[in-house]
């Protein structure tokens, strides 16, 4: 449903003096009205957009204009004009507000602890102490308690997509089969640099709806091609999520890009941008920014490790699993126990049945807590206590190797691809349902 009346909240502040003045005196009563203060009104905030039953108001655009434009700058983006940066992104807002609304009614929250956790290894990953990282985002205009409020609703985000997108997703065996074989037809492999835009349609779209959505996508590709930059189109017109990071999708091989794009990428010279594509989501560009060939063998380092874990909870806290590990690998270290016998016995994850085996494990395939510990270990070192994520771990390296794992890696590679390519898809679809079944009203012409 949408709206066009204006409404605004506005504060009339004035001070009327009390008028006294003698009988039959008009002369004296102008005087009066003369000197009285002429009243001022103010605009102090008005509702952009209703959602369901929460609303988003002028100062909350503004906000995240700021924000928007912070990062822009920061990329060295060309600005879009205010506008149509502002309806871009308070389209992104309403999206987010129905999602986090649908998370709240699901059940889906966000501790302090968790959220504490969160922000520390921000900080750390930007080698900084929590109160040097504070310091940093105040230079930057941000606010602390704001910024974890956004990281807080990130992690919702992220929880809600994996439970209702993520992780009904399923790639079979025969698929990456008939996969390969089909990649094997093609020859080698080509990675594309490519950044998109998007310009969403609704589910069950009228004509006119779709008609409107193409002349948009026509509008962006002309301004494109007129010389305007693509990440300032994108972030002026992009309904993707990555809109203002100028649709960068990165470095992807061909066979991770969905067919619609990599059929015409084929066909491409770097710096170019695609006609417009129709797909059942709406219609997209594509710019090709670079692309290169595929090695064909790939060897890596694998180390071959064991842990055990004791997660952390209402009972468990840090300090106790902490204690507890440290305990453990000084009597692992005596010899008066085995290492497999105390991660059958205390530890939380599922490879405690086999003595906390974790087999072969490739560059990336841990948390990277866990990754930076194993690799300083040498073979039969056993680790101190290591926080992560999922709670604090014993690491034992047991041994190394540098593998040909091609054929391994073109199974997993493509076991990814497929499953990427389902989740890109089917998230598109989910947003796009869950929108639509959201009551959305604008307000003061925002549509």
């Amino acid at each position: 449903m949408t709206l066009n009346k204006p409404h605004s909240l506005f504060v009339l502040l004035a001070l009327l003096a009390p008028l006294t003045f003698a009988a039959n005196s008009p002369l004296q009563l102008s005087a009066e009205l003369a000197s009285t203060p002429i009243p001022k009104v103010i605009a102090i905030d008005r509702i952009v957009a209703v959602v369901n039953d929460e609303v988003i108001t002028q100062h909350d655009v503004d906000t995240r204009y700021q924000r928007a434009v912070t990062q822009l700058e920061a990329r060295k983006t060309p600005l879009p004009p205010r506008n149509v940066l502002e309806k871009q992104l308070l389209e992104r807002m309403i999206n987010d507000r129905i999602q986090l609304q649908f998370a709240a009614q699901t059940g889906i929250r966000v501790d302090a602890n968790m959220l504490d956790k969160a922000v520390d290894r921000i900080a750390a990953q930007n080698k900084m102490s929590i109160e040097q990282f504070r310091d940093a985002l105040t230079k930057e205009g941000v606010e602390f308690n704001s910024f974890r409020d956004d990281i807080r609703k990130e992690i919702i985000l992220n929880r809600l997509r994996e439970r209702e997108v993520d992780n009904k997703i399923n790639v079979t065996e025969s698929e990456v089969d008939a996969y390969l074989e089909a990649q094997a037809k093609q020859g080698v492999d080509t990675e594309y640099n490519t950044a998109h835009i998007l310009i969403r349609i609704p589910e069950n779209a009228t004509t006119e709806q779709i008609q409107a959505a193409r002349a948009k996508a026509q509008k962006a590709l002309d301004a494109i091609r007129g010389g305007s930059d693509f990440a300032q189109v994108s972030a002026s017109y992009s309904d993707a999520p990555n809109a203002l990071e100028g649709g960068a999708m990165g470095w992807r091989r061909g066979s991770q890009i969905p067919t619609l794009f990599s059929l015409v990428l084929v066909n491409m010279k770097p710096g170019e941008t695609s006609d417009i594509l129709r797909s059942n989501n709406g219609f997209h560009l594509i710019k090709l920014i670079d692309k290169r060939g595929q090695e064909a063998a790939t060897i890596i380092p694998q180390t071959h490790a064991r842990h055990i874990l004791i997660k952390t909870n209402e009972v468990v806290s840090e300090a106790d699993a902490k204690n507890k590990l440290a305990q453990i690998r000084e009597r692992i270290e005596n010899g008066s126990v085995k290492f497999e016998d105390m991660a059958r016995q205390y530890s939380g994850d599922g490879s405690a049945a086999k003595g906390g085996d974790l087999g072969w494990l490739s560059p990336g395939e841990t948390v990277p807590e866990f990754e930076r510990a194993m690799n300083a270990l040498k073979p039969g070192e056993i680790s101190q206590p290591i926080l992560s994520p999922f709670g604090y771990h014993l690491i034992q390296v047991i041994e190394r190797r540098d593998q040909d794992v091609t054929k391994e890696r073109q199974r997993q590679l493509a076991r990814q691809t497929l499953r990427e390519r389902k989740i890109d898809e089917a998230q598109e679809d989910w947003i796009r349902q869950l929108r639509d079944g959201a009551f959305v009203e604008y307000r003061d012409g925002k549509q």
